[in-house]
C-alpha cells in the first residue's frame, strides 16, 4: 500500500467559517502542544502590536489547510482572526511567524 501525503491547500481567512472541524486534536504530544501554544501567544502579540501576519497550518474534516492572517485574540479553545472568524486550537498543526 502506497503512503501518500495530502497537499496543504491555502485558503482565505473568510473561508474558514465554511469548514467542518472534527473534535479530535491533531497534536497529542505534550511538548508539541506547549510549543504551539507559545507560538500562538506570540502570534497574538505580534498581531495586536504590529498587525503582523502568520501562516497557520490546520486540519479540517477534509485535510490540511493553511491561511495567511493576523491573529487578534485567543480563548482557551480558539483563536480569533479578522472579521470574527474563529479557528479551533485543537485542529491547528503549526504557526509560522514568517
Amino acid at each position: 500500500m502506497e503512503n501518500t501525503v495530502q497537499p496543504i491547500i491555502e485558503i482565505q481567512k473568510e473561508d474558514v467559517v465554511n469548514l467542518s472541524f472534527p473534535s479530535d486534536p491533531v497534536i497529542s504530544d505534550v511538548s508539541e502542544h506547549k510549543k504551539l501554544m507559545e507560538d500562538l501567544h506570540k502570534a497574538t502579540s505580534l498581531g495586536n502590536i504590529s498587525k503582523h501576519k502568520v501562516y497557520i497550518v490546520f486540519r479540517d474534516s477534509e485535510g490540511p489547510k493553511k491561511v495567511n492572517t493576523t491573529v487578534w485574540a485567543m480563548t482557551e479553545k480558539s483563536i480569533l482572526l479578522k472579521k470574527g472568524v474563529f479557528l479551533p486550537i485543537h485542529r491547528i498543526v503549526s504557526v509560522d511567524l514568517l
